[in-house]
């Protein structure tokens, strides 16, 4: 570049070309140097199907500036990056595209299906790294992996037959659930709950009388959001110590329209304030029902097919979409005089975090993980301290899922993901869990075995992220030198999905820790304070921003006033104000060279350093020491604020042009004092 920079900053010819040399040098990859102490972030892999949003550059600003960090400190830093499959959006993106083409899913067949996701992922799966390099990433891109090469593909099938022979993992029919418009299972951290404005219908059935025929006067009144499931009612319940309805104890109702009579049976989970008292139990379609009916052995009656639609259970429903037999079945109940009012009625309702449909619960086999000892050390490890939890605040979200923790549903009826390694024999039905599929049944001889067609759970993947990107199930070197890792940097809306699984996966299969602390960020809003989406129209590119303004303008921007687990606001006003410290940047650092031309550079003496020299450099120690407390406390929007405060103020508005006069009047302009 020459010592004399140009006249105006223009980070569209510096940035690129400064990236490329850092590449070409290899700055950012990182060897095992048992001299050097590590130092180890993983990166939250973005989906293959992603494009950078402002929560990618904020999460990777923030890892960039504390890997740096810890290189200037002479650790051996490695930011280890990679990508994830990503199974549910991947796949909906491909079926999408497909449908572009006249073609569906089915007709294509797995196999060809599987073809065009892996001609997907060489397509896309390196856009977004390509947009993180642009943001200035110093990733060791050398070890760059994906949550389905054959390294991550080798550990999950490890897991899997290893949890599975220790009984943590297991198949069963549970409520789960399920995504009508994906037509999968999803776990419960996928699922969103939006409160919606709705209706309480308030319903009677009629008591059966000693004669066996329902009463004409004597009821049992309830009210429910969901008046189609009383198709699969098989109970009423009611408090064991409710008086209202101690006579009723040992009785029945008949269930209208489908006329069979069910039990009133007695249980706790029955809130005596809450309405008339009275519940009506569909063990198929609610979770809390479902325990309600293992506890009292009732029937698991299914009303609904996989698309939503009522199936042959519902009778002369049979075929009609979830919402209109509600409307038919609360018009049917009018007639007979059963309904007894409708209320308006807000509450939250459970949704596809991906597709955003209304979740329907239903009873279904799938495969689960067993929660309840696995969890055990991930509770231990933040009570004790073992793992820090920055902001403290979130250790109240984090305790409040692990203590209210349920078995975790990881199949997915999708075929973009890692299979699931159970194999079925088409003679007598045994299944086998291995890490390839026999050669013969293990248990009548027969040679004709079908794999499993379900896929896993992305997240159960990406829950061994920190220790299969450094080669687990082998104990590499890398692995025995890198992990645990240092600081994970990550979003609180993902704290259910990623970060407590890591948790109890390292303590599973590494018998450690996977990070020692978690840094949360908040979300990036708009001006207004809006989260962005897509249906609002209100998100912001980052490319376009770095495009007009650079890549430190934007990082700086997104890191000034930063607090940990807070969310901040996104305004032009502040890039611009960033883009005018990086020119004041330029032009000091341009100031300085031109004053330094063809001048020797040594360090002054003392007694050769004016007072505003001492002030400067007292002021710079100060800076450095507190800045790097800062640091170490992951107070980065506190840091860079100091900084930014020193070099505009105290360096630039102050000590150059205290130091003008000097470089003009003297015959030694330029010297190492300047």
């Amino acid at each position: 570049m020459g010592r004399e920079l140009a006249k105006t900053y223009d980070p569209k010819g510096i940035e690129d070309r400064l990236y490329e040399k850092w590449m070409e040098k290899k700055y950012f990859h990182a060897e095992v140097d048992h001299s050097k102490t590590p130092f180890t972030i993983v990166i939250p892999p973005p989906n293959i199907t992603g494009q950078l949003h402002m929560g990618h550059a904020l999460d990777n600003t923030m890892q960039d500036i504390l890997i740096r960090f810890k290189r200037m400190q002479g650790y051996n830093a490695l930011w280890q990056p990679g990508t994830d499959h990503a199974s549910i959006a991947t796949e909906v993106k491909i079926i999408e595209k497909l449908k572009e083409e006249g073609i569906d899913k089915h007709d294509l067949g797995r196999e060809k299906f599987l073809e065009r996701a892996w001609e997907w992922k060489k397509e896309y799966g390196g856009r977004i790294i390509s947009q993180l390099k642009k943001m200035g990433s110093s990733c060791d891109w050398d070890r760059e992996r994906f949550t389905m090469d054959e390294g991550c593909n080798r550990a999950v099938t490890e897991v899997f037959v290893k949890m599975h022979e220790k009984g943590y993992i297991y198949k069963g029919a549970r409520i789960i659930n399920w995504c009508p418009v994906c037509n999968t299972s999803i776990s419960d951290a996928e699922v969103e709950y939006q409160e919606q404005a709705g209706h309480l219908w308030h319903i009677k059935y009629p008591v059966i009388q000693e004669d066996g025929t329902p009463s004409g006067t004597e009821f049992l009144t309830f009210a429910t959001t969901r008046p189609e499931t009383m198709l699969g009612d098989t109970a009423v319940a009611i408090h064991p110590e409710d008086e209202r309805y101690a006579h009723l104890i040992g009785k029945s109702v008949l269930l209208p329209i489908v006329n069979r009579v069910i039990p009133v049976v007695t249980d706790t989970y029955v809130d005596r304030e809450f309405g008339t008292g009275v519940v009506k139990i569909t063990p198929a379609h609610d979770p809390n029902d479902f325990e309600v009916g293992k506890r009292h052995a009732l029937p698991i009656i299914n009303v609904m097919n996989d698309d939503a639609t009522i199936n042959e259970n519902g009778g002369k429903y049979a075929g009609m979409d979830r919402y209109e037999a509600r409307k038919a079945i609360v018009e049917e109940l009018e007639r007979q005089g059963l309904l007894v009012k409708i209320e308006d009625y807000s509450h939250n309702v459970g949704t596809h975090d991906r597709c955003k449909t209304t979740i329907e619960p239903l009873v279904k086999e799938q495969w689960f993980v067993k929660m309840d000892e696995l969890i055990r050390p991930a509770v231990e490890a933040v009570k004790k301290g073992e793992i820090r939890l920055i902001p403290e605040r979130m250790e109240k979200t984090y305790f409040n899922w692990t203590d209210n923790i349920r078995d975790w549903c990881i199949s997915r009826q999708l075929w973009w993901g890692h299979r699931i390694p159970a194999y079925y024999c088409d003679e007598c039905g045994e299944v086998t869990v291995a890490k390839e599929m026999p050669k013969v049944c293990p248990k009548c001889g027969h040679t004709h075995l079908t794999q499993d067609p379900d896929t896993l759970d992305t997240w159960f993947s990406s829950a061994l992220w920190p220790f299969e990107t450094l080669g687990w199930p082998e104990r590499t070197e890398d692995l025995e030198y890198f992990y645990p890792t240092d600081v994970l940097v990550t979003g609180y809306d993902i704290i259910f999905f990623w970060v407590i699984r890591m948790i109890f996966s390292g303590y599973e299969h590494m018998g450690e820790k996977p990070f020692k602390t978690v840094l949360f960020h908040g979300l990036v809003r708009d001006a207004q304070g809006r989260k962005m989406s897509k249906s609002l129209g209100n998100g912001i590119d980052p490319l376009e921003v770095i495009e007009q303004y650079g890549a430190d303008a934007l990082r700086l921007t997104l890191i000034t006033g930063n607090a940990p687990g807070n969310d901040m606001r996104f305004y032009y006003e502040r890039v611009e104000n960033s883009r005018n410290f990086a020119n004041k940047v330029w032009n000091a650092s341009r100031f300085i060279l031109m004053n330094m031309e063809g001048k020797e550079i040594t360090a002054p003496a003392a007694d050769a350093l004016e007072p505003v020299d001492k002030w400067i450099l007292s002021k710079l120690n100060t800076l450095v020491r507190d800045v790097t407390d800062n640091m170490e406390s992951f107070e980065l929007g506190i840091a860079v604020q100091k900084v930014y405060d020193f070099i505009w103020d105290e360096f630039c508005d102050w000590y150059i042009e205290m130091v003008k006069p000097r470089l003009y009047n003297s015959d030694e302009i330029g010297r190492a004092h300047v």
